[in-house]
């Protein structure tokens, strides 16, 4: 029989491959190597991905128990730093904040009552005069002047009463105050000053029986009083204050809790 035949088209016969006795030179996977401290884990033939086109599984190195120790404790130090800066952080804002911008203090005197009780705790406006001025009627802390400083007392709460250039005097036990370029003084109408256990109905008024003489306010400076007018060493015995020694406006009380409250 008579057949065409194309170049290229014969074949030789194919060579018996001994693939199942040796390994396949092209074959890129390593030998498991042990000398690092790790342990290879090869999975089941098929188990590999798809997309792999590896006809067996994929490997996988796990470390092994002293790698895996020297890991966790790497961790556990790595964790301590963060910590450790994370709490220097937080102390330094702390003070940042107690420095310039708020402030807590402790009311141990009833000098300020009913307003503020003895233990109560206020937050103080550090930065408030400097973006305004001080107004009557303000609860200020201030520097205690050297006569009323004691080691357990560096600073006082009051309420401004007269503001620089005014004059304050006490007519009928009343607290009268006569504003700058003006001639009349006008009575100043006072209702924090309230009977209080220290000060009954007897005692207690704006001026509480103490002679106020008419004192004009030199520039610069504040005439300060407690509310709580007879139980209360205020500007009536140390004068007026200067504004470099007021620390700042409270502006709420936050202790205790049953009477927050704005100021």
């Amino acid at each position: 029989m008579n057949a065409d035949a194309t170049p290229g088209d014969e074949t030789e016969p194919s060579e018996v491959s001994d693939k199942d006795d040796i390994m396949d030179a092209a074959d890129p996977s390593p030998m498991p190597d042990s000398s690092d401290g790790a342990v290879a884990v090869v999975g089941p033939p098929g188990d590999g991905p798809p997309e792999s086109g590896t006809p067996g599984g994929t490997g996988e190195l796990l470390p092994s128990a002293p790698v895996a120790g020297r890991r966790r404790r790497s961790n556990a130090t790595r964790q301590g730093i963060e910590w450790f800066g994370l709490v220097i952080g937080a102390i330094v804002l702390a003070l940042v904040i107690r420095g310039t911008l708020f402030q807590a203090f402790y009311i141990p005197s009833p000098s300020m009552v009913p307003t503020l009780k003895v233990n109560d705790r206020i937050l103080v406006n550090k930065m408030s005069y400097r973006l305004h001025a001080v107004h009557r009627g303000d609860i200020v802390v201030f520097s205690a002047p050297p006569g009323e400083r004691t080691e357990n007392i560096k600073d006082l709460v009051k309420r401004v009463i007269g503001l620089p250039g005014e004059t304050v005097e006490a007519r009928n036990n009343h607290v009268y105050i006569t504003e700058a370029g003006q001639t009349t003084g006008h009575e100043l109408l006072e209702p924090y000053v309230q009977t209080t256990a220290e000060c009954p109905s007897d005692t207690q008024s704006p001026v509480a029986g103490r002679s106020l003489t008419k004192k004009v306010i030199p520039a610069g400076y504040y005439w300060v009083m407690g509310d709580n007018r007879c139980a209360s060493e205020d500007s009536r015995a140390f004068g007026p204050i200067k504004k470099s020694a007021i620390i700042g406006r409270a502006f709420v009380r936050i202790w205790p809790l049953t009477r927050i409250k704005f100021l």
